[in-house]
């Protein structure tokens, strides 16, 4: 398969918030809080497509899975309870989802892969990123990939398990 990263556009938004519909039920029915308060909701991934930082993965025509990146954007992540392995620059990825039709192919990693390129794109080789304690599906994820806890960071009104990978 040939996947491509890309920045998402507004055409794109109807099909990514299917994905992030499905995301959202699957996180309910894994029993994890996370996105269960309305967020993430259309308006979010508009702001975020608008703002350049909406990316899809697409096999095709169909968009397989879709992340925001930011550079040195997340102010959250100044006071960590615990200790980042650096301070240098960062790119910060939130709202990873694949389509449920996608899932099981290691699609996850692969958008994390593509994520790392655009730091390394970027002359940057920090990684970071947050989930909640009960996403164990993403918590695997950040394992499989070499991602390292470094603590805890209070966003959007809870404490979430903070993480980061150095690209050298």
């Amino acid at each position: 398969m040939e996947y491509i990263f890309r920045k998402a556009t507004l055409n794109d938004l109807p099909q990514i918030w299917v994905i992030l519909q499905q995301a959202i039920l699957s996180r309910k029915e894994d029993g994890s809080n996370q996105w269960q308060d309305g967020y993430p909701n259309p308006t979010v991934i508009k702001k975020d497509i608008e703002q350049g930082a909406g990316f899809v993965m697409t096999d095709g025509d169909a968009i397989t899975g879709y992340c925001a990146i930011l550079i040195n954007d997340e102010p959250a992540y100044s006071e960590i309870k615990g200790k980042w392995l650096t301070d240098d620059d960062f790119v910060v990825f939130h709202r990873v989802a694949i389509s449920e039709d996608h899932l099981g192919k290691g699609l996850s990693v692969k958008m994390l892969n593509f994520i790392e390129d655009f730091a390394r794109n970027n002359n940057i080789n920090s990684v970071k990123a947050d989930t909640n304690f009960d996403n164990g599906a993403m918590k695997h994820v950040f394992e499989k990939a070499g991602y390292v806890y470094c603590g805890e960071v209070f966003f959007r009104g809870s404490s979430r398990l903070a993480y980061e990978k150095l690209l050298t």
